[in-house]
């Protein structure tokens, strides 16, 4: 895999052995895919990206194996379709905790379990059967004697909010309260847990692009906003989605509950109505959102309560249902390369003791996207793209020809990937041109071919 001096998730590490009390990044490793690598590669991927932190949909023996004695904490779930038996038995959750948590301890570091997963948006409707789900296995994870070293709670969507603007006017759905967010509350305090919580700013921003800016969603610069009130200020959107759900919280009578942002992340691409959808902003709401948690306090409601952050997510899933955008929000291709590359503009950070730098990665790439050959398919599909971008195409193919600048190395991947990039950037970069029957796929750092240059449209 492509070394990045700079990466997302080597900084990671670096950050957190910096700002001791700043918050964590962890990450969801979602697999509804057929092309990930094994469970293997991943924690070698995860470790050398320094991510000492990993969420997972379920307790898949394969993943939890690979992850023993990784040093990486690992947050697991019983998926929502398990609900009604763990509500129904506590021998079921018994058996669960068993068989799915401590087979595996403490080799792989389980540090929680999410019961469900935003369970109050589940068409199957199994709200009921919450609060009784997650009371059985905290009774099963005490039987096991591993009631305080593994936390419960379960991911809410912010679907849950009736009101969520300005965020001290947050509340939860009056049909929820009583329910299931009172019982679930008392026993997240009684436990010592967290509250997880869903946040997406980018929903929010593509359904509101006429009102929300998109500096404000992407943690850039901006003129903030004021909450009417209680007169704080918001620099970003995120923070104010948080502090809805502690106002919502504290309406309730649970102010002390603590909150960790469970899922969070931007897509690198979208259909045409999903508005903000793209690599360059995925990489400034990704790269903002660590830096801003792990160089920053808590929210504006919450300063001294460092943000917990897990980013959605590791991979694109390929065969994940709904928009483009749903198989979009991966930090990495299955080939474990990088989708796109955040710069910081941090001044260079001591790592360790004898006090070196990381260097500043340029950020003369910002931006900036290519189209190569993908080398796992066949030569006839290079070929034919090859062909077509040559001709029919109107790519520029006069530096691969012999004796030209870019015909070393003389290989169909080496060719096609310029000839796919020359087409690619003629058409403006737009949807579908860097594909070319599966082909080829868009890269965020410069193609390396031998000493060929590949263009852009910045040229």
């Amino acid at each position: 895999m492509a070394v990045f001096a700079l990466s997302l998730l080597i900084l990671l590490s670096s950050f957190s052995a910096i700002f001791a009390d700043s918050g964590m990044i962890g990450v969801n490793y979602g697999r509804i895919a057929d092309n990930l690598p094994a469970p293997e590669k991943v924690v070698e991927l995860l470790k050398s990206q320094g991510i000492n932190r990993v969420k997972l949909y379920d307790t898949e023996q394969s993943v939890l194996t690979a992850l023993a004695n990784s040093g990486i904490k690992v947050v697991v779930s019983l998926p929502n379709e398990n609900l009604a038996s763990a509500a129904a038995d506590q021998s079921y959750t018994d058996k669960w905790v068993q068989d799915h948590i401590k087979k595996y301890m403490p080799a792989t570091d389980i540090e929680a379990i999410a019961v469900g997963n935003e369970v109050f948006v589940d068409p199957r409707n199994t709200t009921t059967y919450l609060v009784p789900a997650m009371t059985n296995v905290q009774s099963s994870l005490v039987k096991f004697n591993l009631g305080k070293s593994i936390k419960i709670s379960s991911p809410i969507a912010l679907s849950a909010l009736a009101s969520s603007y300005p965020p001290s006017a947050g509340s939860f759905k009056p049909d929820l309260i009583e329910p299931v967010i009172k019982p679930m509350l008392d026993l997240l305090r009684k436990t010592s847990s967290h509250l997880m919580v869903n946040a997406y700013p980018f929903f929010a921003y593509a359904a509101n692009a006429d009102k929300i800016s998109l500096d404000y969603a992407l943690f850039k610069e901006n003129a903030g906003n004021v909450d009417s009130g209680n007169g704080l200020k918001y620099s970003n959107l995120l923070d104010a989605q948080i502090d809805a759900v502690f106002a919502a919280m504290k309406a309730v009578g649970f102010s002390d509950v603590k909150l960790v942002v469970t899922e969070t992340g931007w897509p690198s691409a979208g259909d045409e109505n999903e508005i903000g959808a793209g690599s360059d902003n995925a990489a400034a709401y990704n790269g903002g959102l660590v830096k801003r948690v792990l160089t920053g306090n808590g929210t504006p409601l919450k300063p001294k309560e460092p943000l917990d952050v897990y980013l959605f997510a590791l991979f694109n899933e390929n065969q994940k249902t709904g928009p483009t955008s749903e198989r979009n929000y991966g930090l990495f291709y299955p080939n474990e390369n990088k989708v796109y590359d955040v710069p910081f503009s941090a001044k260079s950070t001591p790592v360790n003791d004898r006090k070196e730098k990381v260097p500043v990665k340029s950020p003369s790439h910002v931006g900036q996207t290519w189209c190569v050959a993908n080398g796992k398919t066949t030569k006839e599909k290079l070929q034919e793209g090859l062909d077509y971008a040559c001709g029919e195409g109107g790519a520029d193919c006069r530096p691969i020809q012999k004796g030209a600048t870019c015909y070393d190395p003389e290989s169909l991947e080496a060719h096609a990937s310029y000839a796919f990039n020359s087409y690619y950037q003629k058409n403006a970069r737009g949807v579908g041109t860097c594909d070319f029957g599966g082909a080829a796929y868009v890269v965020t750092q410069p193609p390396r071919y031998g000493k060929c240059e590949f263009p852009t449209t910045e040229h």
